[in-house]
């Protein structure tokens, strides 16, 4: 009897491991597919996406953290505004040669996906997510001080602490930040132009109110009140650069609206810089004349602290109230524009398959994303209603910082994988400006206290099981073999980063 035939070998194992899709890049030529196919609209100008800039920039880092950087520096919180400028400009010099090169929703999310690989581009989207959540509810916490000071000077009216203070800062519930946030996101779902419109008129209104700060704070400048200059030494400075850089967390929205902008490739990282050297200046000047009008230990836990300062030195009460009206406005145009970068985020991230496509559908009528803005709404909210600001600000600055270095890296990358890319910005001074941007990144981030590491790690953590149970599998890329994405378009060659 014949011995039975052999059963035929297995076939081999498709280069699926998890190892090869966590370094699997998204090719350039797809982001340009899919901003071809995109439903997004060009809308906005280089001035109204300058304004974008400024307005999520400004807001809560110099009407507020102010009073928790001056207690940790002294005086010196402006060498402590200085390190953060510096760390920010060597970052968004980063920022606007990638944005030029891949001009497209998504910000440093797309950037990694193109450079480093999905796993990273999975890490650096949940860092954004962390950034834009926990910022947009932080600055929407420090909303109602300010809300309060403007009723209290007008109309001798103040909202009730249970109300407008999260647990931990005297109250039960913020229900002024919680308000501000669902009705910023009403504002977003009509429409990107009409809410760049809105932003532009706070922006140019807290731009004059903190002009209006300095004229009148430098009146009252003594130069006793520098001194000692740096009573905590250069520890103190560096915890003050830490908290203080959560005042430049805005650059980053302006690269999340890379699929509305017209002719992207100049107006990204135009728009980018211009907005930085305005936000500069205009820090270091109202901390310096800040900490010249008010002696420094003044400054911990003083509420509505610009506010009380020009109270002191004009003895008058109506360019306290002015402040404070100008303190509402902007707190109002950086939630908007933070709540704007975070729902772009997700749109590019649902697109890619790495989030439930939800997010990233879009309601034609208006053009934006709508259910997904709704979602972001109300957990932001939440988060405003029940977390106390301190807790916010340096988890925000952790998330911040981890997406500036990965963009950093990701301009030597893309000049060693892609040289002939078209690029509408080359950095200067390459490759040790993107060098310095990553190693100021890290010192940055190694003075923040040991609480936020535990906090950002429980967050990392749950992005690596959500990318392990449900992103890799519904990944586009992973059909790449087929010739298709699970749209049935193409998705182009998988590209992988040689280890």
């Amino acid at each position: 009897m014949p011995p039975a035939p052999s059963s035929p070998p297995p076939p081999a194992a498709a280069p699926s491991s998890l190892r090869v899709q966590a370094l699997r890049r998204k090719p350039i030529s797809s982001f340009q597919q899919d901003v071809d196919r995109g439903t997004l609209r060009r809308t906005v100008g280089l001035f109204q996406l300058t304004m974008i800039g400024i307005g999520a920039t400004i807001g809560t880092g110099i009407f507020f953290v102010l009073n928790s950087a001056v207690p940790e520096a002294g005086p010196a919180v402006v060498v402590s505004f200085a390190i953060g400028a510096v760390t920010a400009t060597l970052t968004a010099l980063c920022y606007a040669e990638l944005a030029s090169a891949v001009p497209v929703a998504g910000s440093s999310y797309s950037y990694a996906y193109a450079t480093l690989g999905e796993l990273a581009a999975v890490a650096v989207g949940w860092c954004l997510l962390l950034e834009y959540a926990v910022s947009g509810a932080a600055i929407a916490v420090s909303w109602g001080q300010y809300l309060n000071d403007f009723t209290d000077r007008l109309f001798g009216f103040r909202i009730p602490d249970a109300i407008a203070a999260p647990p931990g800062a005297g109250g039960y519930v913020n229900l002024p930040g919680a308000v501000l946030i669902l009705l910023c996101c009403l504002l977003l779902v009509r429409g990107t132009r009409e809410s760049a419109v809105v932003t532009t008129v706070m922006v140019l209104v807290k731009l004059a109110v903190l002009v209006l700060f300095v004229a009148l704070a430098v009146t009252g400048f003594h130069s006793s009140n520098l001194h000692p200059f740096a009573p905590m030494g250069w520890a103190g400075i560096g915890a003050g650069a830490a908290t203080v850089f959560f005042s430049f967390i805005g650059i980053d929205a302006v690269s999340t609206a890379g699929e509305e902008v017209e002719n992207p490739r100049r107006t990204l990282p135009l728009a980018i810089i211009c907005s930085l050297l305005v936000i500069t200046a205009v820090y270091v000047m109202v901390a310096w004349v800040g900490v010249g009008a008010q002696p420094w230990t003044r400054f911990d836990g003083q509420e509505a602290g610009l506010s009380a300062i020009l109270t002191e030195v004009t003895g008058a009460t109506w360019p306290g109230a002015v402040l404070s009206a100008g303190a509402v406005l902007s707190i109002v145009s950086v939630v908007l524009v933070v709540l704007y970068g975070q729902t772009r985020i997700l749109y590019t991230m649902g697109r890619d398959g790495l989030l439930p496509a939800f997010f990233h559908r879009v309601r034609p009528s208006t053009g934006t994303p709508v259910a997904g803005t709704v979602a972001v709404g109300v957990l932001v909210a939440g988060l405003a209603a029940v977390v106390p600001l301190d807790d916010l600000a340096d988890l925000t600055s952790m998330g911040t910082l981890a997406a500036f270095a990965v963009v950093s890296v990701g301009v030597i990358i893309l000049r060693r994988t892609a040289p002939t890319l078209p690029r509408g910005f080359k950095v200067p001074g390459y490759p040790v400006v993107p060098v310095l941007s990553a190693g100021f990144c890290a010192y940055l981030v190694y003075e923040l206290p040991v609480r936020t590491y535990l906090l950002f790690a429980g967050w990392m953590v749950l992005a690596a099981a959500v990318y392990l149970l449900y992103s890799r599998h519904h990944s586009r890329l992973r059909t790449t073999d087929a010739g298709t994405d699970s749209r049935g378009g193409s998705a182009g060659p998988t590209e992988t980063i040689e280890v």
